[in-house]
């Protein structure tokens, strides 16, 4: 890490830039983009390794000591590698959420439809990993796919709450894409209802901070940070505390918790439906010809990128059955 140079920081922060730019999109998971980079394992460590006693240096950064120690810290903890990752997710984030959000805004049976494909394939690369051959197993499908329908049905189609105590919550789910390849933070928001909502906000933000750097009122930038704090604050819960918890439930409870999460998926396909049920008013040969092309196109996506993220993961020499999967208990 010492030794990394300018190219090497570039080169990690364009990967962070295409992991942002997967997790504005539901169905593409910026852990499978980590994978597909060879930073997934690299990532992880670094994330658990991250020790809040480093700050037992700051009383003592007026001496170069200090400081030398301090940094010394950061970089065995690989601070400096999730930084240039950061910066580069970052800014895919609030350029792609822009763009997404004029697409849903403005081509709602479109965008859903494409929504439609990455999530159905996503929970179908998944599903080769599941074996629902127990009780506990049945019910984690069960629970997973009735939560998602129904969050799904009181969220889709309507304004819903936007309140800050729901964006914390919501950013502390959607970060755990980070850790699960497969489950994108885009798919989360969309299935709480905050997906439109908060593909708006980067756009807005920086909008009205360069009014009120040229002098304009700051009101409209207060209102629209207190929601992007909110978030910002649960998913940095989420980053250190559900992570951590789902890590341990994939370790120990590694086959229910897929289960669980495909159910999920599976669940969650009832948004983009009753988005373009509520926005198509005749299904004529043309539109059922859109529709499916832009399913077709998200399926594309999901499965080129699931072909790539397991010629990486597992050498040719070890690629896994559809049957003895890794992923297997």
């Amino acid at each position: 890490m010492s030794g990394t140079g300018p190219r090497e920081w570039f080169v990690i922060y364009l990967k962070g830039v295409c992991m942002g730019a997967a997790d504005t999109v539901p169905g593409v998971s910026g852990g499978t983009i980590a994978l597909i980079a060879g930073i997934y394992e690299r990532l992880i460590d670094a994330i658990a390794g991250i020790d809040p006693r480093v700050l037992e240096h700051v009383p003592y950064l007026h001496t170069s000591d200090g400081r030398a120690s301090l940094y010394d810290d950061l970089v065995e903890m690989d601070v400096p590698f999730l930084i240039a990752l950061g910066m580069g997710i970052v800014t895919a984030v609030v350029v792609m959420s822009g763009i997404m959000h004029e697409a849903i805004k403005g081509h709602p049976v479109l965008t859903s439809s494409f929504f439609f494909g990455l999530i159905a394939a996503a929970a179908v690369v998944l599903y080769r990993y599941v074996s629902i051959d127990s009780v506990p197993r049945a019910a984690a499908a069960l629970v997973g796919f009735a939560l998602a329908f129904l969050l799904t049905g009181f969220t889709s189609g309507s304004s819903g709450t936007h309140s800050p105590l729901l964006l914390f919550g919501s950013g502390a789910i959607a970060i755990c894409a980070m850790v699960l390849p497969g489950i994108s933070g885009a798919f989360i928001l969309y299935m709480f209802g905050q997906y439109e909502y908060m593909s708006a906000l980067p756009g807005q933000f920086i909008s009205q901070l360069l009014a009120v750097v040229t002098g304009g009122d700051s009101s409209a930038l207060v209102a629209t940070a207190i929601p992007i704090v909110a978030f910002v604050i649960g998913a940095f819960l989420g980053l250190f505390t559900i992570t951590h918890i789902i890590r341990y439930a994939l370790s120990n409870y590694r086959q229910a918790t897929l289960t669980f999460l495909v159910s999920l998926m599976l669940g969650s396909l009832r948004a983009p439906v009753i988005t373009i049920n509520s926005e198509v008013s005749e299904l004529t040969p043309g539109v059922i010809g859109i529709i499916v092309a832009a399913g077709v196109i998200g399926v594309t996506l999901v499965f080129f990128l699931d072909r790539f993220t397991e010629d990486i993961e597992f050498g040719a020499d070890q690629q896994p059955s559809r049957t003895e999967s890794p992923m297997n208990d």
